[in-house]
């Protein structure tokens, strides 16, 4: 182990004094993008999905041209500048994982910091940094962010998230979006996305991929922190559901199962994901905090109703789970041990009444208020269950939101007592996605907000102009969110602003 210690330190320092090497000959459309200091992983590193004992390490390795195979070394230490290797092999890529490496590196110790670096045509990746899960932990920090649209501009709330420090990032879907250029976003920043098309095929998924991995932000969060993450609609096409999309015609994009397959291959090829098993899965932070992280997508859900006078709006058949994974959630919260029980949804699970703004879509029926059966059984089951300490998570709304989660808003709340709630939500904005004041004033989405607030009054809070992040910090006594807002998207930079935090105590409802 101290030869390889040595020559590990040996190959960083001469490849640090190297000068920086030419661009790929071959033709790939984003090759302008690639940096040539990090040559050849342009998308520079990133880890996922943390267990107590290991954790998934990635990266891409950019050839100056297609080759068959790349042969790959990678070394996990307890120090970054590698002087304690724990782990190390080599291991090839290919064309047929898009030349993506992904790593599921056993055997660490829980609640601890690792450093770990690839090798490969005679370069050396930017150093990463990483954390297991601990068995035990006084305080659970976790970074909440959702919607991320090249287009729309930078992800510069990825940038602020690594430069904190943070147990884990969830991402809870939207992590690309399918739309050909101009189709949704700001061509004005001069952000286009490639291809130019709506992507269909396994290239495009690909390349759309590359391209947002890519984001200056993105590798630095992805240097700093594991991910967790789900996938949401926009990582196949918007609105999507088991056996088709909104955003899916099939006269104009095909079969949509071959779709379907196309963006699954590429966002394992592309995200440090755990593979082999189920999309939904679960993260324990020891008697601290468990956490369920579910596929609202691609595992259970029927086709969105129409209207709430559609048949198929409570229908028994309407699902947004299946009964699978249904089961699975029930079992895990009623086996939990821990503080605080976290669930990480793509749409928002509390009742929100839209009528005083849209009059014409009471409902967000994309969301859980599309498939009311099936969120009363989770009701009824927490309920009956008598199960406190439960914190729902949500992203696809591109707002930020706090909500006490309410039995029946109309006959049983007290938005005075908080008497009638039974968990707590918080819904995190998007990092650059287009929200409310995209298209209308900010004093005109301020009125709407007020007016959703006044129907809604277990919605203790409502901001749907700023794009950001969420912070939630988990201790044994209370949870606390914190909702962090960029500057701008139009350039990379550095500002951002703590704009409002909200917390619960443990045992309670009453957000304060």
């Amino acid at each position: 182990m101290k030869n390889v210690t040595l020559f590990a330190i040996l190959s960083l320092l001469i490849v640090s004094c190297q000068k920086p090497a030419p661009l790929p000959k071959w033709n790939d459309p984003l090759a302008a993008g690639f940096s040539p200091t990090r040559k050849p992983f342009y998308h520079g590193v990133a880890s996922g999905d943390p267990l107590t004992d290991r954790v998934i390490i990635w990266t891409r390795v950019t050839p100056d041209d297609s080759v068959a195979r790349i042969a790959v070394t990678w070394e996990v230490a307890k120090d970054d500048q590698f002087g304690s290797v724990v782990k190390y092999d080599t291991l090839s890529t290919t064309p047929a994982r898009d030349y993506t490496v992904k790593v599921d590196v056993t055997g660490l110790e829980p609640g601890q910091f690792y450093y770990y670096r690839f090798k490969a045509l005679n370069a050396t990746s930017p150093v990463g940094r990483t954390k297991t899960l601990p068995t035990a932990a006084d305080s659970v920090k976790l970074a909440v962010v959702s919607c991320s649209n090249w287009e729309f501009g930078y992800f510069n709330a990825y940038d602020r998230i690594a430069e904190k420090e943070v147990d884990a990032v969830l991402h809870l879907g939207d992590y690309i979006y399918e739309y050909g250029i101009g189709k949704y976003g700001d061509t004005t920043i001069g952000r286009l996305h490639v291809p130019a098309h709506e992507i269909v095929s396994l290239n495009d998924y690909r390349s759309r991929h590359s391209q947002y991995r890519l984001d200056e932000g993105s590798i630095q969060m992805g240097t700093r922190h594991p991910m967790i993450a789900i996938w949401d609609d926009h990582e196949v096409a918007n609105n999507s559901y088991v056996t088709g999309a909104q955003n899916h015609q099939p006269d104009k994009e095909g079969d949509y199962e071959k779709r379907k397959a196309a963006a699954r291959q590429a966002y394992y090829e592309w995200l440090p994901i755990r593979e082999g098993g189920k999309h939904y899965r679960s993260f324990s932070f020891g008697p601290l905090a468990d956490l369920w992280m579910l596929d609202e997508r691609l595992e259970g859900r029927t086709v969105q109703p129409e209207s709430m006078t559609d048949p198929a709006y409570l229908s028994d058949e309407a699902s947004m789970l299946g009964s699978e994974q249904l089961a699975w959630l029930e079992n895990g919260l009623q086996n939990s041990k821990a503080a605080w029980k976290v669930i990480g949804n793509q749409v928002i699970f509390s009742d929100v009444e839209l009528s005083a703004v849209y009059p014409r879509m009471p409902r967000n029926l994309d969301s859980w208020d599309g498939y009311p059966k099936e969120k009363q059984k989770l009701k009824s089951f927490i309920l009956d269950n008598k199960m406190k300490d439960i914190i729902f998570l949500a992203g696809d709304t591109h707002s930020s939101w706090a909500i006490e989660v309410a039995t029946d808003v109309k006959k049983t709340y007290n938005p005075k007592t908080s008497a009638g709630a039974f968990a707590v939500e918080f819904g995190t904005t998007s990092v650059s996605s287009g929200n409310s004041d995209e298209g209308t004033s900010a004093d005109t989405v301020r009125m709407m907000e007020a007016a959703l607030l006044k129907s809604n009054p277990h919605i203790k809070y409502l901001n749907a102009r700023d794009h950001g992040y969420l912070l939630l910090t988990l201790r044994p006594e209370q949870a606390k969110a914190e909702w962090y807002f960029v500057s701008t998207l139009r350039t990379r930079a550095s500002g951002e602003q703590l704009a409002r935090a909200f917390s619960v105590a443990r045992g309670q409802v009453a957000l304060r």
